[in-house]
């Protein structure tokens, strides 16, 4: 998965326990209803709550800082929030409830917005969910991997829920995220709204907001230019639901999920072609969507059912810019297989450039080429590689060629110059360097060049204890440098019980998944795609500056976006930077 070099031997050594066939998982249920978070692990600020005039109070607040649950925060209070938003963009915000004394059933009454000059947006683009809290950790020596146990530890809030109502206990901060999603079709203007705060039928509080719709409009999400790469996971959602894997309940219960990531832009579809491909990292281990067989007589049949299940679907739901194929170097180097004379599964351990590995893989790579064609998807597969040195690459895409000349190729990890004309989607780590001209070349060769951050980076980082605009950072740093792009390597691999704690393994907190179970977002998955749209505000400027020679304007834009560099970036300033950009594109 995602891990430099320097951290492989501390990974290798969390999957030494899972070399065998992969294992099942026992099925976990999950409740629909709301659940219980778990205490703080970090003593209550009691004097926070005594300073306080008894009572319940309600305010805007700062999307860009997580407050802590149980110490009453320290802001002014604010009743009046705006913003601004282009045609089909998104915008959101945060606000706060505290209490000195129990609220039986928090919920929200919100109206459409309303121009007064006839023109509405209706209550269904308009959403309040309740923030929930989750463990974290920390870094340990700078990075976030291989970190040990019993780091200090704490709640954030992460998780925007779906229940329509929740009970927050007495001395208790109980955040909401506010979105309002403005239709492609919206006339331009400035529109105003109100959320009522209820516990049950009484009102406790009344926020105002107005949004000024803009005369611009963004893409429509299937012709957003970014590379959004968020590897899936399906086995996670078939333990934590307890169905069978590929089942028709198992593709039901998928289906909004996997909407989502549609929804956020996502154009690349991860399929497994070995079992276990990265060594056991995640809780649920991936399996193979190619049943490999060996016959009796030494042949070899390949059985795709699940592969074109899984590309099939999700095709449907718009994911289908590439599909990705992990991986012809696995970390553990086995190779699984039914071995029909013994009646078991069983596996080769085999180096890329040795003839066992030629053998093996060059019959399954044509085999696959040709149905593969016979499909229509010849043209948009790739075999990927993640993070895998540049001699074993080099052997690798050898066999590749061999098999067929014209299979694309994937790499997700360090920059090699060696290799790269050989790559047609090139996933470089966030802290390599590759120079505009050869991003420009790739560019114009029709080669994507994408970049990922995953536990190694301090910052700019998507976990639970991140600076939450880190994750919009992302989408603002990839239109700064050129990529295309941005890739992580976990959607949805769910640890134990991620509604209730985000650690897993030897990772940092939240470095699994970037959504919760039970169809549950998160605050960091809101503002990874606020980036994009970003991203994709800068395409259409620079576009349209272009077009008409407007060359002050691009400069401005250039500009704005040569502070998106790594090295000026400190943690807890992502907010500044990314709240000042959004600032200048909705000025345009």
């Amino acid at each position: 998965m995602k891990t430099k070099f320097s951290s492989l031997f501390c990974l290798y050594l969390v999957g030494a326990a899972l070399l065998a066939a992969p294992a099942r998982v026992k099925a976990q249920s999950v409740s629909n209803e709301t659940y219980a978070e778990l205490p703080d692990p970090k003593p209550v600020d009691h004097s926070s709550w005594t300073a306080l005039k008894p009572g319940t109070y309600i305010s805007f607040a700062d999307k860009g800082i997580r407050y802590a649950k149980n110490s009453a925060p320290q802001l002014a209070i604010v009743k009046n929030w705006a913003a601004k938003a282009w045609k089909g963009d998104k915008v959101q915000t945060e606000f706060l409830m505290w209490t000195t004394a129990p609220v039986k059933k928090l919920n929200f009454e919100y109206a459409p917005l309303q121009d007064g000059k006839g023109h509405t947006i209706t209550a269904n683009n308009i959403k309040a969910n309740f923030v929930r809290y989750v463990i974290t950790d920390e870094l340990s020596g700078g990075s976030g991997c291989g970190i040990p146990k019993g780091l200090d530890s704490s709640l954030v809030a992460d998780v925007i829920d779906n229940q329509t109502s929740i009970a927050v206990s007495a001395n208790t901060v109980q955040p909401v995220w506010l979105s309002v999603v403005l239709p492609r079709e919206a006339i331009a203007g400035s529109y105003n709204g109100t959320i009522k705060v209820k516990d049950g039928s009484n009102t406790i509080g009344e926020l105002k907001y107005k949004v000024s719709v803009l005369n611009r409009a963004l893409p429509q999400v299937k012709d957003w230019k970014f590379r959004l790469d968020l590897w899936q996971n399906p086995y996670s959602v078939a333990r934590v639901y307890g169905v069978k894997p590929w089942s028709a309940k198992h593709m039901e219960i998928m289906k909004p999920y996997m909407q989502m990531l549609a929804n956020g832009g996502q154009k690349t579809i991860t399929a497994t072609i070995i079992a276990d491909p990265w060594n056991g990292q995640t809780y649920d281990i991936y399996d193979s969507m190619i049943k490999w067989t060996k016959k009796k007589n030494g042949s070899w049949t390949y059985d795709y059912t699940n592969f074109d299940k899984w590309v099939s679907y999700m095709s449907a739901l718009g994911i289908n810019k590439l599909i990705n194929c992990y991986s012809m170097i696995p970390w553990n180097l086995k190779f699984y297989y039914d071995d029909e004379l013994t009646g078991k599964t069983t596996f080769i351990t085999a180096e890329p450039g040795s003839a066992e590995y030629a053998a093996h893989w060059k019959p399954m790579l044509a085999n696959f080429a040709k149905h593969l064609k016979q499909k229509g998807w010849f043209g948009k597969t790739t075999i990927a590689m993640d993070e895998r040195p540049m001699e074993a690459m080099q052997k690798a895409i050898a066999v590749i060629k061999s098999a067929d000349k014209d299979f694309k190729i994937s790499l997700a990890g360090n920059y090699h110059p060696q290799i790269q004309k050989d790559i047609f989607d090139y996933c470089i780590a966030s802290g390599q360097v590759i120079t505009d001209e050869v991003l420009q070349a790739r560019k114009a060769g029709g080669l994507n060049t994408t970049y990922y951050t995953c536990c190694t980076e301090a910052y700019p980082n998507t976990f639970t204890f991140s600076p939450p605009a880190e994750s919009a950072w992302l989408g603002l740093y990839a239109a700064n440098k050129g990529f295309d792009g941005y890739l992580r390597w976990a959607y949805n691999c769910w640890s134990k019980n991620p509604l209730q704690d985000t650690r897993f393994g030897s990772w940092s907190a939240g470095d699994a998944f970037l959504v919760y179970p039970r169809l549950r977002s998160s605050v960091r998955y809101e503002l990874l795609i606020a980036g994009i749209r970003d991203y994709e505000k800068i395409q259409v400027l620079r576009n349209e500056f272009q077009r008409k020679n407007q060359t002050d304007k691009l400069d401005q834009l250039n500009k704005l976006l040569k502070d998106f560099e790594i090295d000026r970036l400190k943690t807890g300033n992502a907010k500044e930077m990314v709240t000042h950009a959004e600032q200048v594109l909705n000025a345009f």
